[in-house]
């Protein structure tokens, strides 16, 4: 039962991740890591229909140049079972990933639309689900890719929602967002703070920078505070004698336990760093998407081995869940995100804003983590070089990040009536502001947990945060 259990958990976290385009090879393991932690705010399971209809409206290609004349069509979700005179609009801000109507038919979100008979929204970011406003993804048409573009976009679905809608025309609006979402919820409120009364962000990256390492010492420290010493250190013991292996002429065992396939170049950095990665990223999507008892849970498993290297490898090899050899060389990496100029999913134009706004590449410099140390920032930064252009290289991506924290404030974006909730064992956190910042960090908890309706699960912190929330929505709709 555990090894069933353990797949199947495997399946939803990654596999469905992928959303492979229809006649594509397999999504590589690398990318496909990087999708099950690239994908925003946690879908809960469903407990009832979901509520909302399919509407589109009209957007510039670019707010920023009156000569261009284009326009792209934007997807958005409505659902309006409550909507009277004058109700409150409730936006569930759109991130780097497929648009949904989840957030506007359940959840806590929904839960206090409902209480002020609100009209609940969710809109899709630009380049990202169905709202893709260019033919392709190459360099040139990504030129229109940019945070400053999607919150222009959400400004102006404000204004022109409201001016379509009589009923609505002088409603209040109240953001919500979660993960880069959030993000993107704050910083709304610095650049158009009279468009809404008031935005709450959860899990909210807010300093841009290249080499995350932090990251990573975060996902260790959920597996020592979950999982206990022994699971942390079986893990860090575990990758270290797989390195190990690789350094010492022991390479062939090291692919044969970890199922690699054999055009894998054991002597190539980029291919290490790319499998090695893959490996960490696996952890990281448990630890960041955790709820109780799952870290528990795989340690449990991750103990029932006889030695440290089997342990991770099994453990590895079906998270990745693939029905043959894995992959895992750094070109079918680059290969797969060249191929995304055409073939659209989320992968390309996400890892395009890393280069070109954020960095945050979770990297294996610090030695305050147990995931070894094979996948520094340099190979994020190589891989921006090899799909996008070599002018990506370290120097221009640190200018990017730099100005990034220029335009938003970094850590003090210095706005007005902003909820910011943190798990305290989210990876993401350690970016965000903390409770000497203002914000309200939620212990045992992880990224984006607190979207659910308010529940006798609850921890008393997480109850707490929730009802906060309420409070602070009935105050800026008063």
């Amino acid at each position: 039962m555990l090894f069933l259990r353990l797949v199947s958990v495997a399946l939803v976290a990654l596999a469905s991740q992928a959303n492979s385009v229809e006649g594509k090879k397999d999504v590589p393991v690398f990318v496909k890591t990087l999708k099950g932690m690239n994908r925003g705010p946690p879908l809960r399971m469903v407990t009832r229909e979901l509520t909302g209809e399919e509407k589109w409206i009209t957007q510039p290609l670019d707010h920023f140049d009156e000569t261009n004349t284009e326009t792209f069509e934007m997807r958005y979700f409505i659902n309006d079972e409550f909507q009277t005179e004058g109700s409150p609009i409730f936006i569930f801000l759109g991130g780097e990933s497929t648009a949904s109507r989840h957030f506007i038919s359940m959840g806590h979100w929904y839960d206090m639309a409902k209480e002020h008979k609100g009209v609940l929204i969710q809109t899709e970011h630009r380049y990202y689900g169905r709202s893709v406003p260019t033919q392709t993804m190459s360099l040139e048409d990504l030129k229109y890719l940019h945070v400053k573009q999607a919150l222009a976009d959400v400004a102006n679905f404000i204004e022109t929602f409201k001016s379509q809608n009589e009923q609505l025309s002088k409603s209040k609006v109240v953001l919500a967002g979660g993960s880069y979402s959030a993000t993107m919820a704050v910083w709304f409120k610095r650049l158009y703070p009279d468009l809404v009364v008031g935005s709450w962000a959860s899990s909210a990256p807010l300093f841009a920078k290249v080499d995350f390492y932090e990251y990573k010492e975060v996902v260790g420290r959920a597996f020592r505070e979950l999982g206990g010493e022994k699971c942390y250190n079986r893990i860090q013991k575990g990758i270290a004698d797989l390195e190990a292996m690789f350094e010492s002429k022991r390479a062939a065992e090291a692919l044969a336990m970890l199922r690699i396939c054999s055009n894998f170049d054991h002597e190539s950095d980029l291919d290490l760093w790319n499998l090695f990665g893959s490996i960490s990223n696996v952890f990281s999507s448990v630890a960041q998407y955790q709820s109780t008892g799952d870290i528990e849970y795989y340690c449990d498993y991750i103990l029932s081995w006889n030695d440290d290297a089997t342990a991770i490898a099994n453990f590895v090899y079906w998270a990745w869940d693939y029905p043959t050899c894995i992959d895992a060389r750094y070109q079918e990496t680059v290969d797969y995100l060249l191929e995304g100029i055409t073939y659209f999913d989320s992968s390309r134009p996400w890892y395009y804003q890393t280069c070109n706004e954020y960095g945050w590449y979770q990297s294996s410099r610090s030695s305050n983590q147990p995931f070894g140390s094979n996948f520094p920032a340099t190979f994020y930064i190589e891989l921006c070089k090899d799909v996008f252009s070599s002018d990506y290289g370290n120097d221009k991506i640190q200018a990017n990040t730099a100005q990034t924290n220029k335009d938003f404030g970094g850590l003090s974006p210095n706005v007005e009536n902003v909820y910011m909730t943190h798990g305290d064992l989210d990876p993401w956190n350690a970016i965000g502001q903390g409770v000497s910042e203002g914000a309200t960090v939620i212990p045992k908890s992880s990224h984006c947990t607190d979207f659910d309706s308010i529940s006798s699960s609850d921890s008393v912190e997480m109850r707490a945060s929730k009802e906060r929330i309420a409070e602070l929505i009935r105050q800026w709709l008063a």
